[in-house]
């Protein structure tokens, strides 16, 4: 939830570390698998619901401890915004690709030993795309422009809802969060298969053949540079202190 995930945290490093690569692995675990093996009954509302009620549970029950990031883009933009001290950033990043990489190795491990012809027909393992590997084949441009808008979008919700300041009740912040997830995964999953986060597009680029290793870099890039803006932009926004 990106709240103060440092100094004044009561929670050791090592045990945020393993809430972090907890949370990301339920991340890619629920949104990979439902796209990879549910997909096909659900679409996209039922891959989009996966990942946000995945990143709300994990959030209530780990979040306390770590911040809840979960996410290389939502730790490099909470640093940004003062919210946690970038000495703890690497090994977050570190965590969370731990997390999400342990999650889709298993998640290959159970399609290996699927139906006859199953990697066959998922061959690029859910990764995300453009161009020709996009699923409604957008391009390079669209891709990079609806992952930095959403990152952005998601991360500023991010640091509303987390805000010290913020009058709800703290227990609806996971509740928050779930939910504009999910709609960031509406609107992204027909243009770039949805990243806004760089843990999970590499979890499964790491399956997804040739093609998806050399596309992983868009969703790394873009994802960073949406939460650097919204990092920068969130204070003089919606932070500026009443004289």
């Amino acid at each position: 939830m990106a709240k103060d995930s440092g100094a004044a945290s009561p929670y050791s490093l090592v045990e945020r570390l393993v809430a972090e690569a907890f949370g990301t692995f339920v991340l890619v675990f629920s949104v990979i698998g439902t796209a990879l093996y549910a997909s096909s009954n659900t679409g996209y509302l039922g891959v989009a619901f996966a990942v946000g009620l995945a990143v709300m549970a994990s959030a209530y029950a780990v979040g306390h401890i770590s911040g809840g990031h979960f996410n290389p883009a939502v730790t490099f933009g909470a640093a940004i915004a003062g919210r946690m001290l970038w000495r703890d950033v690497v090994p977050y990043v570190i965590a969370q690709l731990v997390g999400g990489i342990l999650a889709s190795s298993l998640l290959f491990a159970i399609a290996a030993d699927g139906p006859k012809g199953f990697l066959d027909k998922h061959a690029g393992f859910a990764s995300n795309g453009y161009g020709d590997h996009s699923p409604e084949g957008f391009g390079l441009v669209a891709v990079l422009l609806v992952e930095v808008i959403l990152t952005a979008v998601f991360l500023l919700v991010i640091l509303g809802v987390s805000d010290p300041r913020h009058t709800v009740t703290a227990g609806f912040a996971p509740l928050a969060i779930g939910l504009a997830l999910t709609v960031v995964h509406l609107v992204a999953i027909p243009v770039s298969n949805a990243s806004v986060n760089p843990a999970r597009s590499i979890a499964t680029a790491i399956y997804g053949g040739p093609d998806a290793l050399a596309q992983v870099w868009a969703f790394i890039v873009a994802p960073l540079v949406g939460a650097a803006i919204a990092g920068f932009a969130y204070r003089p926004l919606f932070a500026r202190r009443r004289a």
